[in-house]
């Protein structure tokens, strides 16, 4: 019997395993073909990955199987990223997948529509969204394969059409697994360096499958929420991609992205060229203008007899002064006419005066009485003249007969 120290048990062993396997594959990509594929009650996905020669368990939870663009089916070739782990209970090992794509033509284009329809629902397509390139701008990012021949076709166009531009590259992987999210970090770290007024993403040529990663969810995310202008250059002419339509610009070509974001510099010339020819036409143009101007003035009559003017304009000064003389003259009599008549009718109602002409002022205790019928015999009065006052008595009373 073996000594007891080397006795485990099975769960003890199957952890170990389980331990030494995860460390050992903690993320693999693994191709092959979809069979016993089942979606549980529960969301999750149950499927066997095969190919001729072996096969392996996968599952897929609920949370990333409900982000799936396409229905995986028994017979569909996939590509899967995971982890390799052991399912204790049945002492088996599995593959955790956490992304799962198509690999055949026909579930690629099935992921590209459902993909595109729903990122246009989000309004990731919508012009309003989408910012203008810069036209003239000094530094440009690009998030291409350091050894394809994308690069060099930019690289080529830019010396041709404006040699200064700095070109600031981002080397990545254009395909295969993880080329989607380097593209995607990529334009996270031109971003994040911000000395960059526009960015060229892309590749060359190649079939479906070669330009899947700019399909990827992740790319157009990155598209979307870059501050600085992208322009999409993936494939050919005939070639169209998820980023193609989430970018500010799409190019059919690489070569043709270079040549949209940068003017050639031969046709600048030939516009700077124009433009200084144009404004000293203009400048000659005007200075005639107004030299023919400045002469019509000089030989006018004005500049002919100019103490001619100066005598007229003094002989029109006199006339005026003595208008307004003559006017303040009149001014002056008729607003003394109007003084001394209103002096005489101020006079004209002077009580003194209205006594003078024999009337007096009669009064009864300080008050003025207008009127017989206010006195009884007996009462005192005072009798107001111009030149003085008398005191009397009331020896009878009565109304005048009328």
């Amino acid at each position: 019997m073996p000594p007891s120290q080397s006795v485990v048990s099975v769960s003890e062993i199957t952890r170990q395993i389980k331990s030494s396997i995860e460390l050992r594959f903690p993320r693999v990509w693994v191709e092959g073909e979809i069979s016993n594929c089942k979606f549980h009650t529960s969301g999750h996905l149950y499927f066997t990955l095969k190919d001729e020669g072996a096969q392996i368990s996968a599952t897929m939870w609920r949370n990333r199987a409900a982000r799936l663009l396409f229905d995986p089916q028994d017979g569909m070739k996939v590509v899967a990223r995971g982890g390799i782990t052991v399912y204790p209970p049945r002492g088996s090992y599995q593959l955790d997948v956490e992304h799962l794509q198509p690999k055949g033509i026909g579930e690629l284009q099935l992921a590209f529509e459902r993909l595109k329809q729903r990122l246009d629902a989000e309004g990731l397509f919508r012009p309003e969204r989408k910012k203008p390139i810069p036209s003239f701008p000094e530094r440009i990012g690009v998030v291409t394969s350091e050894s394809g021949a994308a690069l060099h076709d930019i690289r080529t166009v830019l010396e041709r059409r404006m040699p200064s531009i700095e070109l600031i590259l981002l080397p990545v992987r254009v395909q295969g697994p993880g080329a989607a999210e380097e593209i995607a970090n990529g334009l996270r770290a031109l971003n994040q360096y911000g000395e960059i007024d526009v960015i060229i993403v892309g590749r060359g040529g190649g079939s479906a499958e070669d330009l899947w990663s700019f399909n990827e969810e992740v790319v157009a995310r990155a598209i979307a929420a870059s501050g600085i202008p992208v322009v999409s250059a993936v494939g050919h002419e005939v070639d169209f991609t998820i980023a193609d339509f989430v970018a500010d610009l799409r190019a059919p070509t690489p070569s043709a992205a270079a040549e949209m974001v940068v003017r050639d510099r031969i046709e600048l010339l030939e516009v700077i060229r124009n433009m200084c020819y144009t404004v000293r036409q203009s400048i000659e143009e005007g200075v005639k203008r107004y030299a023919e101007s400045v002469e019509r003035i000089v030989t006018g009559s004005g500049f002919a007899r100019p103490a001619g003017l100066v005598r007229e304009s003094m002989q029109r000064v006199d006339e005026l002064e003595h208008d307004l003389k003559l006017r303040m003259r009149e001014h002056v009599r008729r607003t003394s006419d109007r003084s001394v008549g209103l002096g005489r009718r101020v006079e004209a109602l002077n009580p003194s005066a209205v006594l003078r002409r024999g009337y007096a002022i009669v009064r009864k205790k300080n008050s003025v009485v207008s009127t017989a019928r206010d006195w009884i015999p007996g009462d005192e009065a005072s009798v107001q003249f111009h030149d003085g006052t008398i005191l009397t008595e009331v020896r009878s009373s009565g109304e005048e007969d009328t």
